[in-house]
């Protein structure tokens, strides 16, 4: 059932569902990383290599700082979609609620931070002398789009939440576009506006954030969303503000500890030249892209396994797994297929050096031709992640990176004297998630995590009724 209030995932087909849900966010998710290939391009071509290397050094830190808003935003799309999936239209208003003063807030709070302590934590990551100033600049402008992305990430979730992927397509459209036109005219001063330089692409970002946010909120109180942020009330601050910290902080310690593992991973590539740290950054990048599916399907399945949970389907639970593991299984093994068949057309998308290409190739010998257990991983993860069970694919990925990825990284380099051993170490962590990940789904332990700590549905034994009648029941809508 679609409507303005959301799609019920609870009926109709799992297959289907998986499909037209996961589709807008893979196009979202294509249509961001274009949208980095071409700044890359304007700052790289243009602006020159201190310019990129600027841009490189401010980008761990973004993405951690990303990674926790992430990490926070994943437990209010678990706790909106158990809440509509069960049709507690008063219990999802505490949500958005809740993650409307809690989310946005953070973003506020992690601005203030790095505003003060840039300096100090370039300086730790051993920030070149000649683009030290260039770099503290850059990061402290962009810094400031973090709370206008932080509310986007949470409105985005809420109404994924609800079954709906397309709205935040659309207006992550509109977000790329505007930043892409934007770019050029403030780098280099066009139409009148002021010569920005590499600072443009930050202040280009700020502007279309702030801008597609507004309209965004706009737009969900002319459709009378039940989702739209408004004035909170203090009452709804409880509770769900405990369940948000309690399903999102682990999850965004999962995301830190992650960028943070692929950091000292990268500094293991690095000891054996730049050489390698070219090859494993152009092998990279196709990670990037076979990865993409996986990623979108396992937000998907995540979804529609907390709809279904709050409603009590904990059979259509199981049909969700089995077909998400066709589908993503399927897309990720023909990615892993073409990887190991054709990498050397893939490298030379990226580079022209033959020393780099050849150590390129065998990292996709190696590395994709297990892209396929990735695909699996985030099909059981998607379901644990839908019960709400955070804490356990949590500490399934640091098992996996930080016990296995990361010191066989450095050991298998040693010993085989290569930096295919990074590669061989990289592709059992693969296989380490997957073993730990099936094992807790088959255990069945994830059922027990959303019987705990959410009441029961009536809608599990009841007809189900319409979404666009409660919710004007119990918010008093004409």
């Amino acid at each position: 059932m679609a409507s303005k209030l959301g799609t019920d995932l609870t009926v109709g087909s799992i297959p289907r569902h998986i499909v037209t849900f996961s589709l807008p966010m893979l196009i979202g998710s294509f249509l961001q990383t274009a949208y980095s290939f071409i700044n890359a391009i304007w700052v790289g071509q243009f602006l020159g290599t201190g310019a990129l290397a600027t841009v490189t050094v401010s980008f761990p830190v973004v993405f951690t700082l990303f990674g926790i808003g992430m990490g926070m935003t994943l437990a209010t799309n678990i706790l909106v979609s158990q809440s509509y999936g069960a049709k507690r239209f008063d219990e999802l208003r505490r949500v958005v609620d809740s993650s409307t003063v809690l989310i946005p807030g953070l973003g506020v709070l992690l601005t203030v931070l790095g505003e003060i302590f840039t300096p100090y934590i370039l300086r730790a990551m051993d920030t070149p002398a000649d683009i030290f100033d260039a770099s503290v600049g850059y990061l402290r402008i962009f810094l400031l789009s973090l709370p206008f992305s932080f509310a986007m990430f949470a409105i985005r979730s809420m109404l994924q939440g609800m079954g709906d992927s397309k709205t935040p397509l659309y207006f992550q459209l509109v977000s790329v576009v505007l930043t892409t036109v934007l770019d050029p005219l403030l780098i280099f001063g066009h139409l009148g506006l002021p010569r920005l330089g590499l600072n443009g692409t930050a202040w280009a970002t700020i502007f279309s954030q702030a801008v597609v946010l507004v309209a965004l909120m706009a737009w969900l109180h002319h459709q009378k969303s039940p989702v739209a942020p408004g004035w909170p009330h203090i009452r709804h601050l409880g509770q769900e503000t405990r369940q948000t910290f309690r399903i999102g902080i682990p999850a965004s310690i999962q995301q830190s500890l992650v960028s943070l593992g692929m950091v000292l991973v990268t500094g293991i590539v690095n000891g054996f030249g730049e050489t390698s740290t070219a090859a494993f950054g152009a092998a990279s990048r196709i990670d990037q892209i076979a990865f993409m599916p996986a990623i979108n399907f396992g937000m998907a399945i995540s979804t529609l396994a907390g709809q279904n949970m709050g409603a009590g389907h904990h059979g259509r639970v199981r049909e969700i797994f089995t077909w998400g593991c066709l589908f993503s299984g399927a897309i990720t093994l023909v990615i892993s297929v073409v990887a190991v068949l054709f990498p050397e057309p893939l490298l030379r998308v990226f580079t022209t050096d033959a020393a780099v290409i050849g150590l390129g190739i065998s990292y996709l010998h190696i590395v994709g031709a297990c892209y396929v257990l990735f695909g699996l991983v985030f099909v059981s993860n998607g379901i644990i992640n839908g019960a709400g069970a955070t804490m356990i694919t949590t500490v399934i990925s640091l098992l996996s990176l930080w016990v296995v990825r990361v010191p066989g990284a450095y050991w298998l380099s040693r010993q085989l004297n290569s930096v295919d051993g990074v590669w061989y170490a990289i592709a059992f962590s693969f296989f380490v998630s997957l073993t730990c990940s099936m094992a807790y789904y088959f255990s069945g332990r994830w059922q027990r995590v959303l019987v705990g700590k959410r009441h029961a549905s009536p809608a599990a034994a009841e007809p189900k009724p319409d979404p666009a009648k409660v919710f004007a029941n119990e918010t008093g809508e004409a």
